[in-house]
């Protein structure tokens, strides 16, 4: 159980760095939509809020975090 947390603080980092192309953040972003659980969801709305990002990819955070709440997670 402990893992879960690694790979959601490893999944919000990719995706909050912008040395890193485009798509590799986008594609993390959705990784953390598919985990679903609330420490997920917590780290979407983190990068949904963080001003640095592209719209894109913080619209993208968004959906994701709509979907984890629309499941009940």
């Amino acid at each position: 159980m402990s893992e879960r947390p690694i790979e959601i603080k490893k999944l919000a980092d990719i995706a909050a760095d912008r040395d890193l192309p485009s798509d590799l953040r986008t594609k993390a972003i959705e990784q953390l939509g598919n985990i679903g659980t609330h420490e997920a969801l917590l780290a979407l709305l983190e990068l949904a809020a963080n001003q640095e990002l592209a719209t894109e990819e913080r619209d993208v955070a968004l959906q994701e975090a709509r979907e984890i709440i629309k499941s009940g997670h």
